[in-house]
């Protein structure tokens, strides 16, 4: 099975490329993609470069150009549900674009014609997900995230952004890779790792532990591999 691993950031995908050892590399639309074997599977690994627009092409090419069967994403996020903690895992059952603005035409935050305000994600995943958590006896939270092209470090956005959406947490990439697997047809599972609280100080909080966030997340994504 092709699979893909796409993260948004270097540290996000440098422990998979770090305990894979041997990878061939790839160069193409201005980004490298490392080509890897793995307990039977072709992976293809990449980190996006951050935002919407970055990880969409990065997807779309990982499906179109690759032809990968299954999409994982690996990386860190901003807990605004208080029950998470830094280093805490989550998987999304449903991702929106919290800066997807057009209700000046009445329509609701989020929402565009032709597209639901909320992607879910591949059931059959999610449920392999959290039987790997049970294995590893690693916490596993599900939720809604919400993406857009901010990094969240303000108290009064995170609550309107949780109070709109119902999200338990924040990043920059995965409503959009999300929208490409559901429009390809292809399985996606969005993993997050608590980098940060998304509050005041956040960028502090993601400087001390985007790395180790970021490991505890790849690691789970490679076993999952293995189960596939």
């Amino acid at each position: 099975m092709k699979i893909a691993i796409l993260g948004a950031m270097p540290e996000e995908i440098t422990p998979l490329l770090e305990t894979l050892k041997e990878y061939q590399t790839i160069n193409y639309a201005n980004n490298t993609y490392y080509l890897a074997k793995y307990k039977n599977h072709e992976l293809i690994i990449a980190y996006s470069k951050i935002g919407k627009v970055n990880s969409t092409l990065s997807a779309t090419i990982m499906i179109e150009k690759f032809k990968s069967e299954i999409l994982l994403f690996t990386g860190v996020a901003g807990a605004f549900n208080p029950d998470l903690e830094i280093g805490d895992l989550i998987y999304a059952t449903k991702l929106v674009q919290y800066d997807l603005d057009i209700t000046a035409f009445g329509h609701p935050l989020g929402y565009v014609p032709g597209n639901e305000i909320f992607i879910k994600t591949d059931d059959k995943l999610n449920c392999l997900a959290l039987e790997v958590a049970k294995e590893l006896d690693i916490k596993l939270q599900s939720g809604i995230i919400a993406t857009g092209d901010e990094f969240i470090c303000n108290e009064s956005k995170k609550v309107k952004i949780r109070e709109i959406f119902n999200a338990d947490a924040c990043e920059m990439e995965g409503a959009s890779v999300a929208l490409v697997c559901d429009a390809l047809k292809i399985p996606c599972l969005i993993l997050r790792s608590m980098s940060d609280k998304a509050g005041e100080k956040a960028e502090f909080d993601f400087d001390e532990f985007v790395e180790k966030s970021a490991k505890i997340s790849a690691n789970f994504v490679l076993k999952i591999c293995e189960k596939l």
